[in-house]
């Protein structure tokens, strides 16, 4: 049941499946989906998400545990689909220790590494120490510096989307919502109502329906997760957009005038003016184990301006990291 097409797709379901392992130095290589079912045996359900299904299984073979992802309706949703073709032609070109690696084997699957995920580390009883937490931020950045390089924007960057093996060796995956900066300006509109990903770690410019989106948007889900990883919890966990924009504003403050006044929908403008005025919380509040140099560093990453916000290649080069 879990792979069952119909005769039509069969020819079409290199874009339907999706196989992850959970060792780094596995590369399962499969030709057909036959091959996929004779040789693993599906265990359970652990993971779900807007575009798919992720299920444990192991090698018929050799008892390896591996995980099985499959892209729900890739092909009767043109989002998924978009969704899919998009990760999939970017990963193609991308070459970087701390990206996902992708194969894909005679247009009928891909396979790639899948290891743990930071989430699952920060949100368990393992320690995490302070070099843990700058080896995963500074190996999060390198990557994110490739990508950038390469003018394209992740737009979901989240623990759960960073996945680590046991050598504490991060790559950043899951490419489906990135996006390069060369999109025409009629784009723009798609851009923003596209941006469907966990809300918590969104910038505030998509919150605020601003012009224009830059790299900074990841630098901003960069900082989230840095403090995630600082805290052992998420930083803003809205459980609604204005219940996001309030955990935001009691840390940062009230945004600049120059800010608010840049906000495109009414709506959302009128809300903000209407709030009373605060002042921005110190992160050593929030953090009093972190050092300052971190603090630092954290401060930089979560501003409410994009144009103020540290780029990538400053946050490699910040002393917190040097």
């Amino acid at each position: 049941m879990y792979f069952t097409f119909s005769h039509q797709k069969v020819l079409q379901c290199f874009l339907s499946t999706v196989t992850l392992s959970l060792c780094a130095a596995t590369k399962l290589l499969f030709s057909s989906l036959i091959d996929l079912l004779l040789l693993s045996c599906l265990l359970q359900t652990i993971g779900t998400g807007a575009y798919g299904v992720v299920s444990s299984a192991r090698r018929r073979d050799n008892g390896q545990q591996v995980a099985i992802k499959k892209i729900s309706n890739a092909f009767e949703v043109v989002t998924n689909a978009k969704r899919t073709l998009r990760e999939l032609k970017i990963l193609k070109h991308f070459k970087h220790d701390n990206i996902i690696i992708v194969h894909l084997l005679n247009e009928a699957h891909l396979t790639l590494t899948f290891p743990i995920d930071l989430h699952q580390i920060i949100h368990s009883a393992q320690t995490l120490t302070p070099e843990h937490t700058r080896y995963f931020l500074y190996q999060l950045l390198r990557g994110l510096k490739y990508v950038h390089s390469a003018n394209v924007i992740h737009r979901d960057l989240k623990p759960s989307n960073l996945l680590v093996n046991e050598n504490c060796e991060l790559k950043i995956g899951d490419f489906g919502m990135a996006r390069g900066l060369s999109s025409h300006p009629e784009e723009s509109h798609s851009f923003m109502t596209e941006y469907v990903a966990t809300r918590w770690y969104r910038a505030p410019e998509l919150l605020l329906s601003l012009n224009h989106y830059t790299l900074a948007i990841d630098l901003w889900s960069v900082g989230c997760i840095f403090a995630e990883m600082l805290g052992r919890k998420q930083l803003f966990p809205g459980k609604h957009y204005v219940h996001q924009l309030q955990l935001i504003l009691a840390v940062l403050g009230t945004p600049p005038e120059g800010l608010i006044g840049a906000i495109r929908a009414d709506r959302v403008r009128s809300y903000v003016q209407s709030l009373p005025s605060q002042l921005a919380m110190p992160l050593a509040k929030l953090y009093p184990q972190a050092e300052p140099q971190a603090l630092d560093l954290l401060g930089a990453m979560l501003r409410f301006d994009p144009r103020e916000r540290i780029s990538v290649t400053q946050a490699l080069e910040h002393p917190y990291l040097s």
